[in-house]
């Protein structure tokens, strides 16, 4: 077992952010070799990863940001700004470009990867969207791996890290992931790569000891994926065995940083079995994991033993491998702010009972403000 290096491993604390929401640092660790152990690979030198910071100054949410210089008004028009390319001017209408990653099951709990593009209906805050993008294929994933190290977790260790590695055996091969493992502070022990082998040695710097602090370790892993992900479509995977117990962060502010940020699906396995689990406990840890998941588009299983966790991290990967990515224009402008509700139908002909699971909502970006082009009217 490698232990982590003091120095370099603890998180150096809870950063407050703009917006108001806690976020955490992710520090990455170095590692002295110890004894080998035959469950777990051991890593011949100290990986020489730098800290990991999560930035302190987040893109704000629309509603709490300070108003930016609009752009040039179109006159006669509404959020329309002009600009100009080659001596022609263009009208650009204010659209904000919503991107969707859905998983559609008929009413027997069977996965439906064949419908068109019509088969989709998409409303936003109840009104009708045009779908302008629709694709079904297997798009490449930045993928964060978060488990769950507390002390609770020891004897799940081995059978955790077997199915975390199947899980990107089984992934498309373009994919990236990185791994964070998280009890009163969360390390990441692996930056983005597809490398097994990398994958391996950083399942073998975790220790589990302390408590749980879920909602700060899903804080900083958005964060970190917003930054530094290659890929537009992105996923948290979480393993953990209980409720959090050591977070600065609360459920309903770790959704909401990951909303802002137009975040990643959430998948979330509960290890809620066992003797060391309280009847109360893995209630509301389970509704937690389930909250998650459902907030972001992701899925949520509930193993009633580690022989079956394996197995469902195969389910994840076929899941996120066979989604629909839909994309519309929001018929409201992004500077009005504010929650928007998204839901989305299926209908087609042979298919009785479509559910579609995809993210509830998000807040829009605010635009960035852009200078009036030379020569066109009001410029100077």
């Amino acid at each position: 077992m490698h232990h982590r290096s003091k120095a370099l491993g603890r998180l150096a604390g809870f950063l407050v952010l703009s917006c108001g929401l806690p976020c955490v640092q992710l520090a990455a660790q170095t590692a002295q070799p110890a004894q080998p152990q035959p469950a777990q690979p051991q890593a011949t030198q100290p990986r020489p990863t730098p800290p990991l910071t999560v930035d302190s100054d987040p893109v704000p949410s629309p509603d709490e940001s300070t108003p930016a210089k609009a752009p040039q008004q179109a006159p006669g028009t509404s959020g329309g700004v002009i600009t100009r390319q080659d001596g022609h001017y263009t009208l650009r209408t204010n659209a904000y470009e919503v991107r969707l990653n859905a998983s559609v099951i008929d009413s027997s709990g069977r996965t439906v990867d064949s419908l068109p593009q019509d088969a989709f209906h998409v409303y936003e805050d109840g009104v009708p969207q045009t779908v302008v993008g629709f694709k079904h294929e297997d798009l490449p994933v930045s993928l964060g791996i978060l488990i769950d190290s507390s002390g609770s977790m020891y004897e799940k260790t081995a059978a955790v890290n077997e199915a975390s590695l199947d899980l990107v055996k089984l992934s498309n091969p373009a994919d990236e992931a990185f791994l964070v493992d998280f009890s009163s502070e969360a390390y990441i022990d692996q930056d983005f790569t597809n490398n097994i082998t990398k994958l391996q040695q950083g399942l073998a710097y975790i220790h589990t000891s302390g408590g749980t602090a879920l909602y700060d370790a899903v804080v900083a892993s958005a964060d970190y994926l917003s930054k530094n992900a290659k890929h537009p479509k992105q996923v948290l995977l979480i393993v953990t065995d209980g409720e959090d117990n050591a977070s600065s962060a609360s459920l309903e502010s770790a959704i909401r940083r990951v909303q802002d940020l137009d975040g990643p699906a959430i998948y979330c396995i509960g290890l809620l079995f066992g003797d060391d689990v309280s009847r109360n406990e893995a209630k509301h840890a389970r509704e937690v994991l389930q909250e998650l998941a459902e907030q972001t588009g992701g899925q949520a299983y509930f193993p009633k033993s580690l022989k079956e966790v394996d197995g469902l991290t195969r389910e994840v990967a076929q899941d996120i491998r066979t989604q629909y990515t839909i994309e519309y224009h929001s018929t409201k402008s992004p500077s009005l702010g504010g929650y928007r509700q998204i839901h989305v139908e299926a209908k087609e002909k042979g298919y009785h009972g479509l559910q579609v699971r995809t993210r509830t909502g998000y807040f829009p970006k605010p635009a960035a403000p852009e200078k009036p082009a030379s020569g066109a009217p009001g410029g100077n």
